[in-house]
Parts: structure tokens; C-alpha cells; sequence
């Protein structure tokens, strides 16, 4: 039977990675014993993972302040400024770039236009670029960044690194990003879809069992689902699992790519309402602009939803129709997965939301099209607004952090054969 033996090469670095993500959950402190009892090692190897993680930078072990007799113990927590991470969202209007600690907290944040987005070269130089531009200003040294995350509209191949063909990034057409962004900075790349990506991000900052089932609703300029089952990302075959735009909600809406009537990536995209909201009296043209354009386009919605919230009907009336449509969306994948909780997020979504949050849910739970037993939960994401670029500096960090128990097995293929190492010898 292959692909069932254990690892053994691979072992030393679970048990470090076990005991990492132990200290980084304990953020006031854990010493070697509560460690112990928490992974159920043993103490000596306990020991020699913390001893090495102390060496290496990752780790401060300090005594416990001194309560009674006897000598207090010592208490271990993750040295925030051990290494860093960079995320860089991809966005058709803009991209995004993040700059993480070990513990995840964001120290440096960037937002740029997208450069001619139809020119994969000149946005990769501008990209190295505005790397350095982000680590000169929070004064961090190059050599500390352990790795520069990417989150790509799809379909992508992560493991060559190539960004396919995205409708929503016109003229890229198998780009080697990650070789081309590797050979431009120096540092280790990991690429992953937006929506996934944002999916890690909860995922890594959620508290152990708080969140393992969830859909991740991405509404940017274009309109995804994240998934996570189990308390793990859903990537699928080809890590391009989630194209939920598809899914027709409106069989008299518009005319989609794909040849469909009204599907939902189509009718509520950002760029459509701005055009209703044309026809509807809401925005001028001269207000709309060029909706082809993404930039046009963001500033455009943004007038949309301030008209939305100062209550102009019309306005109100359009957001609406969008979250319900959302909503049908919804539906079909929440029967699909079986989860209890939807998540919110994305560039676009806080201007949505006032709407969508009195409008999406009770459309949730009405829909006779509803075939899940149990409630469901709506939330939104603690970085609604730059989920996607924390989400890929996060995936550096749960790359070479988490512990994975499927790279023990002999033969393993697929993302543990993209893993980074932890940036020691292990013991």
C-alpha cells in the first residue's frame, strides 16, 4: 500500500511546527510542560524543539515573574520580530501589499494602482519595486522576510506558479509570476487564489475550533467563494476550487462571458450596478466614467454606496437587488457544503454592507431553495478590506508553520511538496 509509511525525514519538522503553532496560540505565555500537555510530546523533545526555537530567533523564553518559594518557571512567546512575511493582493484596480510579523499583526501596509494591468512584466517590476519601497519604511531587513506570498484572481497553477488565463486580468495568459517575482526579489514565492488565500487568513487567525466550516464570500471587482471544511482551506485538483460566479441567480439578467444568462459574478459585479445606477438616475455618466476601467469603476461604486447611505431609494433599491441575488448564490453553496457560517469579505464589501447585512441573511433563510437542517451564521472578516493581501503573507507563515500531518506520509505529493522550511536545522 503506498503512501501509507511515515515520513521519518519529515518528522523532526512536524514536531517543530507543532510546537510553534502551541506557542503562537498562547500569546501571554506557555512553558515547556503546558506545551507538553497541549501536543502530547514528549517533554525531552519538547525541550529540543524550544531550545532550537529560542536559537533561531522564533522564540523568547523568559522566567515567570516570582509568586512564593521555589524558582518560577520559564515562559516561552513568539518573538513577533523573529521574521516577517509579505502578501501582495492582485487586483485589477490595485494592488495590495502587506508586510506581517510572526504572530500575524500587520506592520506595513501599501496600496498602488494597478499599472496597465494588460502588462504582466511592468506590474511584476512594479511589484519588486514597491516590495522595497514597503520594507524600507518599516525599516525591516531583507533577510528577515521569510517568503512574499501572491493572491491571483484564478485559474492559477501553484504549483508551477503560473497564472493561467484570469478573465479578470486581461492579456495574462500563462505568466510565470512566481519565477518572474522570485528572480526580481530574491525571495521564496508562494501564489494562491484570492478567495483561498482569504480563507487561510481566517483560518490562522481564528482561535483553535472557533471557525473550521465556513464559506468565505469574496466581492471585489470580480466575485468568489473561499471554502474551508474541517479547519483546512478546500484548494481542489487544481487549487482552483471556489469559481462560484457562475452560478446563475437571475434568468433575465445579463448576458455573462460563459454564455449564461444572469450569473451572479455578472449581475451584482460592481460595474454592473454602476450602470444601473446610470439608468436608474442615481450617478451621471460624467459620475460613472469609463466602467471598463477598475479604478473608474471603484470611485464610481463608492459614490453608489454614499447615495445608499443617505437613503436615496433608487440607490438603496439597487444594493438590494444585488444582496438578494448574492443571497441565491449563497444557497446554492451553503447546500452544497453543508457549513454553518458564511464569512464576508473583499475589497468592495464594506461599501456594500450596510445593505447586504439587513438584506442577505433573512434572504438566506427564506429562500425555499434552503435545504440545510441547522442555522447559519453571518460574519464578516476582521480585515475586510485587505483580507486577500494579509491571507498570502499569512500562507508564508502557515506554509512553513503549520503542522501538517499528511507530509509524515512517504510518497506525499501536492502542497506539502511546496512547503518552505522552518529556517533552522531541526533537531
Amino acid at each position: 500500500m503506498s503512501g501509507t509509511g511515515v515520513n521519518l525525514g519529515a518528522l523532526a519538522e512536524f514536531n517543530v511546527a507543532v510546537v510553534l503553532d502551541a506557542i503562537r496560540r498562547h500569546p501571554s505565555g506557555v512553558t515547556r510542560t503546558g506545551i507538553s500537555e497541549l501536543t502530547a510530546l514528549s517533554g525531552m523533545t519538547v525541550s529540543n524543539v524550544c531550545r532550537r526555537l529560542v536559537e533561531a530567533g522564533l522564540v523568547i523564553e523568559e522566567a515567570a515573574p516570582a509568586r512564593g518559594r521555589g524558582k518560577p518557571p520559564k515562559i516561552l512567546t513568539l518573538n513577533r520580530d523573529g521574521g516577517f512575511a509579505v502578501g501582495v493582493h492582485i487586483d485589477p484596480a490595485v494592488i495590495t501589499y502587506a508586510l506581517i510579523d510572526l504572530s500575524g499583526r500587520v506592520r506595513e501596509r501599501i496600496r498602488t494602482a494597478t499599472p496597465t494591468v494588460q502588462d504582466a512584466e511592468r506590474v511584476v517590476r512594479e511589484m519588486a519595486a514597491m516590495l522595497d519601497a514597503l520594507l524600507l519604511t518599516a525599516e525591516i531587513d531583507r533577510g528577515r522576510v521569510l517568503g512574499l506570498g501572491v493572491a491571483s484572481p484564478g485559474p492559477i497553477d501553484p504549483r508551477t506558479g503560473v497564472v493561467l488565463n484570469p478573465p479578470m486580468l486581461p492579456g495574462w495568459h500563462r505568466v510565470e509570476l512566481r519565477s518572474a517575482l522570485h528572480l526580481a526579489t530574491g525571495l521564496p514565492v508562494l501564489i494562491e487564489k484570492d478567495a483561498t488565500a482569504a480563507v487561510v487568513s481566517e483560518l490562522w487567525f481564528s482561535e483553535p475550533g472557533e471557525r473550521r466550516n465556513f464559506a468565505f464570500l469574496y466581492y471585489g471587482t470580480g466575485f468568489a467563494t473561499g471554502v474551508a471544511l474541517g479547519g483546512a482551506a478546500v484548494r481542489g485538483v487544481s487549487s482552483n476550487a471556489g469559481d462560484t460566479a457562475h452560478i446563475p441567480v437571475d434568468p433575465a439578467g445579463l448576458t455573462c462571458d460563459c454564455g449564461r444568462r444572469g450569473c451572479v459574478g455578472v449581475v451584482t459585479a460592481p460595474r454592473t450596478l454602476v450602470a444601473e445606477a446610470v439608468r436608474a438616475g442615481v450617478l451621471t455618466e460624467r459620475q460613472a466614467g469609463d466602467t471598463t476601467d477598475s479604478l473608474q469603476v471603484g470611485s464610481a461604486f463608492g459614490l453608489l454606496a454614499d447615495a445608499a447611505d443617505a437613503g436615496i431609494p433608487a440607490a438603496v433599491e439597487i444594493l438590494t437587488v444585488a444582496s438578494q441575488q448574492i443571497a441565491r448564490a449563497l444557497v446554492v453553496v451553503v447546500n452544497l457544503l453543508d457549513v454553518g457560517e458564511v464569512v464576508f469579505g473583499g475589497p468592495f464589501w464594506s461599501r456594500i454592507a450596510p445593505v447586504a447585512r439587513t438584506v442577505l441573511p433573512e434572504a438566506v433563510r427564506t429562500d425555499p431553495g434552503l435545504v440545510v437542517p441547522h442555522g447559519i451564521r453571518f460574519s464578516e472578516s476582521s480585515i475586510p478590506g485587505d483580507v486577500a493581501a494579509v491571507g498570502a503573507a499569512t500562507l508564508v507563515l502557515d506554509n512553513a508553520f503549520s503542522p501538517r500531518p499528511e507530509a509524515l506520509r512517504i510518497g506525499t505529493t501536492g502542497e506539502s511538496a511546496g512547503r518552505f522550511s522552518v529556517p533552522f536545522s531541526t533537531p
